[in-house]
């Protein structure tokens, strides 16, 4: 009943006056302000696909220089390589830490047989760094170096996905925010990018392959949920980078792409699906994006490890129970302790019981065995009496042995007296 009372003394109140809790938002927004924020984010795709562009493109600055392409003859690398660059971006006295992550030569390569490895062991590394920062005595500084969304490329071939982009999804989905898309979209029309759109959908679903989506909170205006439902749709983005400034027709310079039959402007959403990813990924959800790494793939990656190194946690701890429901509980728990220490003193001394009547029939056997020689033995003497007895009253030699010896005697003397 107390319980109820206080349930319904938690109702919403009206309050008659000012009282100051509702500047909590902005002593949050001073803080993070006065902090600054930190993101990593990864890209992955085959050389070539434009991802170093797009990154320029995003953060609109030259985050990476010009690549150049390797002559015919060069060495190429034989195994994924990871590369990480950082820079501080400051917009509106906002300072930004953007920590980029690529992976030069996935998919390059004839044999991409565990292409993904590298990738997967860099996350984990991140991993395991932040949980040696927080096992740590002193933790007032925490760097988070984990890998807060990956940009995945794939080749706008039109058809579906490939076994390769399957399988590093199905590899990643469970440590990182997948955030996939159409590179170079503007090699496709747009019924083509619509059809090439529901087959990628469709494999991701078919191989239960988790993505992320904006979330969608309950107290949200409108306009907001119908941007968030809007930036569902798109996904996976058809996107076109460029970083370089163009002139229209009509007198405008903008980021885009000139072709012999008009322009593609990067920014302008009737042609590509950049500023729908601009806006998840930094305008509205990029702190969705690091909540949710950190809440649900971080910890799901944390309580394996330690399970792994034989921590468990008792689950009961903090947790609401009825006395009487515990009571009982204990009680059931001490009883089927009793019954089973019953059980085993029972176990033990039925094998007591059972070798002691071994060792007892074996004994009896060997007295028996024993009784029954000494019986044997008893009766040959009682025979041999016996004999002896009929011989003695018979007048007959006790032995056979006497008796031929006598006789021998007596042949040799008898025939001394025929010789003499």
């Amino acid at each position: 009943m107390a319980s109820n009372g206080a349930a319904a003394g938690a109702a919403r109140k009206k309050l008659n006056g000012y009282v100051g809790f509702a500047n909590l938002p902005n002593q949050v927004h001073r803080k993070s302000v006065r902090k600054g924020f930190t993101f990593t984010c990864m890209v992955v795709g085959e050389s070539g696909l434009g991802k170093s562009t797009l990154i320029n493109t995003l953060f609109n600055t030259r985050l990476y220089a010009r690549k150049e392409v390797p002559p015919p003859h060069a060495e190429r690398p034989k195994t994924v390589a990871i590369e990480s660059i950082s820079a501080d971006i400051e917009e509106n006295g906002v300072r930004l830490k953007l920590t980029v992550v690529d992976t030069p030569g996935f998919g390059d390569f004839i044999n991409n047989d565990d292409s993904w490895k590298p990738i997967v062991d860099n996350i984990e590394s991140r991993f395991d760094a932040y949980l040696e920062q927080e096992n740590r005595v002193n933790r007032a500084k925490l760097l988070d170096n984990r890998v807060h969304a990956c940009i995945y490329f794939i080749q706008p071939t039109g058809h579906s996905l490939r076994p390769i982009d399957i399988e590093f999804m199905r590899r990643l989905h469970q440590k990182v925010n997948l955030i996939p898309v159409i590179a170079k979209s503007d090699t496709l029309t747009d019924d083509e990018i619509l059809s090439f759109k529901q087959r990628v959908l469709n494999d991701i679903a078919h191989h239960r392959i988790e993505i992320f989506h904006a979330p969608v909170y309950d107290n949200e205006d409108e306009e907001t949920i119908a941007e968030n439902e809007e930036i569902i749709r798109k996904i996976p983005f058809a996107v076109v980078g460029s970083d370089q400034e163009i002139d229209t027709a009509d007198g405008r310079r903008v980021r885009g792409r000139a072709y012999p039959w008009g322009v593609i402007e990067v920014d302008n959403e009737a042609h590509c699906d950049f500023v729908k990813l601009r806006q998840m990924l930094i305008r509205s959800h990029m702190e969705e994006l690091k909540e949710h790494t950190h809440d649900a793939l971080y910890e799901k990656y944390r309580s394996e490890k330690l399970v792994a190194m034989g921590v468990t946690q008792d689950q009961s701890v903090f947790k609401e129970v009825n006395p009487a429901a515990k009571m009982a509980e204990d009680r059931a728990l001490h009883e089927a302790k009793l019954a089973k220490m019953e059980n085993e003193m029972k176990l033990v001394f039925q094998q007591k019981v059972a070798e002691k009547e071994a060792k007892l029939k074996q004994s009896e056997e060997e007295l028996y065995a024993r009784h029954r020689e000494m019986r044997d033995a008893l009766e040959k003497q009682r025979m041999e009496l016996e004999d002896k007895k009929r011989r003695l009253e018979s007048g007959r030699p006790l032995t056979p042995e006497k008796q031929n010896q006598s006789y021998q005697q007596a042949t040799k003397k008898k025939g001394g007296f025929l010789r003499n």
